[in-house]
């Protein structure tokens, strides 16, 4: 699994293709990302467009968003499912997007490919250096949507596996299963960081936790939100050498489209969300198939946003 995504043109016009329908985040200051003042009223009339990936837990996220705004008197248009990151990040580098859920890590590696940051502070300093000026990442949220290499309980008994680290022993009898870039995404990440050469790597997509639990693989990319790694009783083993960047979910939004009532909303559901709530959530989308709106809902009232 993969995710993250998002010209120069001036204020006025911005508003003015946004009216026509469009919406971004960044967790590095907290202050106001109105160009006009801490008081200046978000662009486009009033409205904030939030958008997102065309991924559940992206759009689970999204309507967090949106519905903690709307609480807040903001008027919101939601544009969700859109696509891939190479589509949203250039919506909301020209303003047509104003609000989208990103991870911090993975929106980092795509505006700078050969970036090294790995803790979550220098993740969002090299971000503050890397986004143009039309873009800021808001506070990160406790909860990770992270990379893993993850195994079942029974594998990580029967040979000792807690860390990483750990499967230097055991890889090259492993067949290590993921999304179809992650070969060619990590195999010389892991080699480097870990030392490890697995046997086999297979293409097995959305349905690696499921892969682990057959035995189709030993090991396998599973995101530490999926609910299945609780489900199939995985375990997913620290990275003790930081192989992957921190993946704090953050708000990356378009600094002309907000103002300090739309920044202290977002930043108020980033202080309440954490890893474990998260997947809680992603369980009664993604496995009891609840209403991703009303999931959204349950969560702010529960956590006194809404």
């Amino acid at each position: 699994m993969v995710k993250r995504l998002f010209g120069t043109v001036t204020v006025a016009l911005v508003a003015v293709l946004t009216l026509a329908g469009c919406g971004g985040g960044d967790p590095l200051t907290g202050a106001s990302a109105s160009p006009e003042g801490s008081g200046a009223a978000p662009a486009a009339g009033g409205k904030v467009v939030v958008g997102s990936a065309n991924f559940p837990g992206n759009v689970l996220l999204a309507e967090i968003y949106a519905q903690a705004l709307e609480a807040k008197g903001v008027r919101v248009e939601k544009k969700l499912n859109i696509g891939s990151r190479e589509v949203l990040y250039d919506q909301i580098k020209s303003g047509g997007l104003t609000v989208l859920p990103e991870y911090i890590g993975s929106l980092l590696a795509y505006v700078d490919k050969t970036a090294t940051a790995k803790t979550e502070d220098d993740v969002l300093a090299a971000l503050k250096e890397r986004l143009p000026a039309e873009l800021e990442v808001l506070k990160p949220a406790a909860a990770e949507d992270n990379n893993s290499l993850t195994v079942t309980k029974a594998t990580a008994e029967k040979d000792g596996l807690t860390t990483i680290e750990d499967l230097a022993g055991v890889a090259k009898g492993f067949t290590v299963g993921g999304p179809p870039e992650f070969r060619s995404r990590q195999e010389k990440n892991f080699k480097d960081t870990y030392g490890l050469e697995f046997k086999e790597w297979k293409k097995t997509g959305d349905a690696t936790a499921d892969a682990l639990r057959d035995g189709t693989v030993q090991v396998g990319n599973v995101f530490t939100a999926d609910p299945k790694i609780v489900l199939n009783d995985l375990v997913p083993l620290k990275d003790t050498k930081n192989a992957f960047a921190a993946d704090n979910i953050a708000p990356l939004v378009s600094r002309a489209g907000v103002n300090d009532t739309v920044t202290a909303a977002l930043n108020a559901v980033s202080a309440k969300l954490d890893t474990p709530g998260l997947q809680a959530l992603m369980k009664r989308v993604s496995v009891d198939k609840d209403d991703t709106a009303t999931v959204a809902k349950d969560w702010l009232t529960h956590n006194g946003l809404a």
